[in-house]
């Protein structure tokens, strides 16, 4: 495997050839029925259409979908071509459908997508499922466009199989910066004095502009083009399941559902058709064994981009990851 020559400070996760060899053993293929114990903590490598016949019931608490977008694309050599309007809604229905079959009847869904497939996803959730909402991310990337708006959102459709569902508020709050402290008999209102500022505690919107895509200094990156934040995976994750449920993702790519699952107690399980993605989704898995920090993410709360304070000094040292999780 070719290496690229990186910057000392590039920390961008690549593999060598040991490591594909050693990693490409812990994949698996599903060739025939499969329990959910045969496949719980382990990354597919198969075409989803290959797979998912053989895939268990009635097994999945939270299915968390990034499908690729109605885009020309390449990943990593595989190439995605731009449909029509209507033959992209007939694909993405077309392994949609199927999945619904491994959900739980009290499952959450939470499908990614950009602008212009947007109204394809919504149609498709609202035929098999209840949707709730619609969540719109800022991924703030690129340069700009010069004769058009620049694109720097995306959005993400949240629905439920039944009106039976979890949804844990508490655990996704965000914490703002108070920019005009309100005083009341002389304290605080509604919000905290520290040393490293003032902040307030606010319930989660479905506009989140508090997201980092992942960059070169930032250990979670990978050269996959279109990986999620693990800070991104990790809200959806604490609001629509428990610990010890099962969350799967049928187009897993580098592995973050996988990770941001295990670093926070949860079961999991994905496919991926590229090998070299699903051995980079495992060393990710290795490496969260020791360091489950998630940046942006701590003491039980998301903290607006650029806000989370320093830190006291640890009777040991933060590891690089935990460092970067400081802002």
């Amino acid at each position: 495997m070719e290496v690229k020559q990186r910057a000392p400070r590039n920390r961008t996760l690549v593999l060598n050839d040991a490591e594909v060899c050693d990693l490409q053993s812990r994949l698996i293929r599903c060739e025939a029925p499969v329990t959910l114990d045969d496949v719980v903590g382990k990354t597919i490598h198969q075409d989803l259409f290959d797979a998912l016949p053989f895939l268990p019931g009635s097994s999945v608490d939270l299915l968390i979908v990034d499908p690729p977008y109605n885009l020309d694309k390449e990943f990593n050599g595989t190439s995605f071509q731009k449909k029509s309007p209507q033959q992209y809604e007939a694909w993405i229905e077309s392994w949609f459908h199927p999945l619904l079959r491994l959900l739980r009847p009290n499952a959450s869904i939470y499908v990614c997508c950009d602008w212009k497939c947007s109204a394809q996803i919504q149609r498709i959730l609202d035929r098999y499922t209840n949707v709730r909402n619609r969540i719109t991310w800022e991924r703030e990337k690129g340069r700009g466009a010069k004769a058009n708006w620049k694109n720097c959102s995306e959005d993400i459709w949240f629905a439920t199989m039944s009106k039976d569902y979890c949804f844990h508020v508490d655990s996704v709050k965000l914490k703002r910066k108070v920019i005009a402290p309100y005083m009341q008999n002389g304290k605080p209102k509604d919000w905290d004095k520290t040393e490293g500022g003032n902040f307030r505690l606010t319930h989660p919107s479905n506009m989140w502009t508090d997201i980092s895509i992942p960059f070169w200094s930032m250990p979670e990156n990978t050269d996959h083009p279109t990986q999620k934040p693990e800070k991104l995976l990790a809200k959806l994750i604490l609001a629509s399941s428990n610990e010890g449920d099962v969350v799967f993702d049928p187009f897993l790519g580098v592995g973050t559902t996988s990770v941001v699952s295990k670093k926070l107690g949860r079961r999991y399980f994905g496919v991926e058709i590229d090998k070299a993605y699903c051995c980079l989704a495992e060393k990710r898995l290795e490496l969260a064994e020791s360091d489950s920090s998630i940046q942006g993410y701590a003491d039980g709360v998301f903290w607006e981009r650029n806000s989370l304070p320093n830190q006291p000094a640890a009777k040991k040292s933060p590891s690089k990851s935990e460092q970067n999780s400081l802002f």
